[in-house]
């Protein structure tokens, strides 16, 4: 792993659920328990389920995971049957303590691992082996109401922690080929919890979308000798019409060739391959861009908008990781108030999109939906970023 240019994360509080799952808890600053036992696990769980099966598809040579556990995860249950909130007398969840700020733990229905190690993936036509890796579950907040664009400034740092922790610790082990971190908000992207969460899936291999990117990029390289990452954040710079928040370090568009009605990347300035890589500065602007972002999001409708936001790391050890830039990618299928984009025939059997809003038109308007973002003095001890309207009370 490239090492950060500054200080690591702060140590999160370790234990283990009572099937022996990982729990991690992570503070806001200054919110740091006294040292202790964190509280125990009381539930009586089955035993954890087999590690799910991979088979390889040779027409598009993508690995397949097949998880049948998962029919039978948690779907969409009442808020007083939430296993991401806080435990409470006469009801456990999936985190013992009676509050936290932000806590990781391997998910109970995975569908990489809970097997481990660098099992050599199975060669042939008609392929199967292990789907080793691992799972986990990032809760955002106790808060069963909260969203992420209602985060507060310092829980967003403390989630960022988080993400770069985890990132740096499940690409050290055995087996992980890439790591991936993501949110899925909304039931019409497909969520079973309601509760503020994301998740983290540690590969066994190197995704197909990045692998694509990762070809992209050596052509590119070979064809002119530049870097594709670079050439196409100064394109858009250049080009302006497209760019929606812009600090010293980060810069959010929406991409010239978008294929979702609502789809910006958020992009580092400097070549980084992943999250552990960025200094505290770049993490510390990402927070207020990042929010930015989702806050400009919020202001289009008057009801939320589902969304998927996707980190893109480069692969552990692939040989294009140096050529790689890690981002986000923040994309929605609402069209309108009303509508949602699905993919249709074309989309979806052939992968050719066909877009109903032009990329111009969705930047403009996420552009007029919040003040311009600006730079700001240092405050409180971090470098100095800050949004020109206030989104720690955007929730809704």
């Amino acid at each position: 792993m490239t090492g950060s240019t500054s200080r690591g994360p702060a140590d999160p509080l370790r234990t283990s659920l009572s099937d022996g799952r990982d729990l991690l808890y992570f503070f806001d600053a200054g919110n740091r328990p006294q040292p202790g036992a964190p509280p125990e696990d009381t539930r009586s769980l089955p035993p954890r389920p087999g590690t799910p099966v991979l088979r390889f598809d040779p027409l598009l040579g993508e690995w397949v995971s097949y998880a049948e556990h998962r029919q039978t995860r948690t779907h969409l249950p009442p808020a007083e049957d939430c296993p991401l909130c806080p435990s409470m007398p006469g009801r456990a969840t999936e985190i013992p303590a009676a509050g936290y700020d932000v806590a990781v733990f391997e998910n109970r229905f995975p569908a990489f691992g809970p097997a481990a190690g660098a099992a050599a993936l199975p060669a042939g036509v008609i392929a199967q082996g292990p789907a080793v890796g691992r799972c986990e579950v990032v809760a955002f907040s106790a808060d069963h109401l909260a969203s992420f664009p209602g985060l507060s400034r310092e829980r967003v740092r403390t989630v960022i922690q988080a993400w770069t922790q985890r990132t740096a610790e499940l690409s050290r082990l055995p087996g992980v080929e890439q790591v991936f971190i993501f949110e899925n908000r909304g039931a019409e992207i497909g969520v079973t919890l309601h509760h503020p969460h994301g998740q983290i899936y540690a590969y066994p291999f190197t995704t197909p979308r990045t692998l694509k990117q990762l070809d992209s990029a050596a052509r590119h390289r070979e064809s002119t000798g530049k870097d594709l990452f670079a050439d196409l954040l100064a394109a858009e710079l250049a080009d302006g019409r497209r760019v929606i928040s812009r600090g010293s370090y980060w810069t959010a568009y929406v991409p010239h060739a978008a294929r979702m009605p609502i789809e910006v990347h958020i992009v580092p300035h400097r070549p980084v391959p992943d999250l552990p890589a960025l200094s505290d500065a770049e993490r510390e602007e990402l927070s207020a861009v990042y929010l930015d972002v989702l806050g400009r999001l919020e202001a289009l409708y008057p009801t939320p908008t589902p969304y998927i936001a996707a980190w893109y790391q480069a692969p552990v050890r692939h040989p294009g990781r140096s050529g790689y830039r890690l981002h986000l990618q923040l994309t929605s299928p609402r069209r309108a108030a009303s509508k949602l984009k699905y993919l249709a025939g074309s989309e979806a059997a052939m992968g050719a999109f066909i877009g109903d809003v032009m990329p111009e038109e969705t930047a403009a308007r996420l552009r007029d939906a919040l003040p311009v973002f600006e730079s700001a003095a240092p405050q409180d001890g971090h470098p100095g970023v800050r949004a020109a309207t206030d989104l720690e009370g955007t929730r809704r």
